[in-house]
C-alpha cells in the first residue's frame, strides 16, 4: 500500500501550481515526488526540495484515484444554504497547511441571492488571505469557487479576495490555529505564520 512519504514516479506529465509564488508549471513523466499533504481532493507534492500542488482530478498522476465530486448533478432537491455552502468550502485547503480555508478564518461573508436562470441560486463569497501578496491566492480561490459550483442548484459562483479586515491568528477556529509549529509529513511551517499574524509575516507568503 503507498503511504504518503513514499517517492513516486510521476506516471504523466502533470500541470501543477509551484508553492507559494503560484505560478503553473508542468511536472514530466518520471519526475520523483513525495506526497506531503493530502486534503480536500488536492495534493501537495515535495519535487527536488520544493512544494507544488495537483489537482484531485489529476491524482492519477500519481498512482490515486481522481477525485469526483459527492453531489449528484441530477439532484434537484438538494437545498442551498449557507451552512451547506460553508460546509462545501471546508473541503479547500492551503496548500501548506493542514486547515481548511473556513476554519483559519479566510470566509468573511457569503451571501446567495435567487437567480432568474432555472429557479437556480447564485454564491457570492469575499474571503482573504493569511498575507496580501500570497502568490496562492488565484488558486485557492479557483479551488473554492470550483468546489462550490459543484453543488446541485449553484448557478454563478463570484468569489472576491479582499483585504480589510487583515487576518490575524484569531481569525481562526481554536484549536487548530493555536499551536507553535505545523508538521504535515516533516514538512514544518514556522509559527510565525499564525503567531506573529502579517506583520511579522512576509507580504510574498501565504
Amino acid at each position: 500500500m503507498m503511504t504518503k512519504s513514499d517517492i513516486i514516479k510521476l506516471f504523466r506529465d502533470v500541470n501543477a501550481f509551484a508553492v507559494p509564488s503560484g505560478n503553473q508549471i508542468v511536472l514530466k513523466k518520471g519526475e520523483l515526488v513525495r506526497i506531503t499533504q493530502a486534503l480536500g481532493g488536492s495534493y501537495t507534492l515535495s519535487v527536488h526540495g520544493n512544494l507544488v500542488q495537483i489537482a484531485g482530478e489529476d491524482a492519477d498522476a500519481i498512482g490515486r484515484e481522481p477525485q469526483r465530486t459527492k453531489f449528484d448533478e441530477k439532484d434537484t432537491s438538494v437545498q442551498i444554504t449557507e451552512d451547506l455552502v460553508m460546509n462545501q468550502l471546508k473541503s479547500c485547503y492551503d496548500p501548506e497547511i493542514p486547515i481548511n480555508i473556513v476554519d483559519l478564518g479566510l470566509i468573511y461573508d457569503c451571501q446567495l441571492s435567487d437567480s432568474s436562470k432555472d429557479k437556480k441560486t447564485n454564491v457570492h463569497i469575499k474571503m482573504t488571505l493569511t498575507a496580501p501578496g500570497c502568490g496562492m491566492g488565484g488558486v485557492i480561490a479557483a479551488d473554492a469557487e470550483r468546489k462550490v459550483r459543484a453543488i446541485p442548484g449553484v448557478n454563478d459562483v463570484k468569489v472576491e479576495l479582499v483585504w480589510e479586515p487583515l487576518w490575524n491568528r484569531d481569525n481562526g477556529s481554536p484549536p487548530s490555529i493555536r499551536i507553535n509549529v505545523i508538521k504535515c509529513s516533516g514538512v514544518q511551517v514556522p509559527a510565525r505564520r499564525f503567531f506573529g499574524g502579517l506583520e511579522s509575516s512576509p507580504a510574498n507568503k501565504c
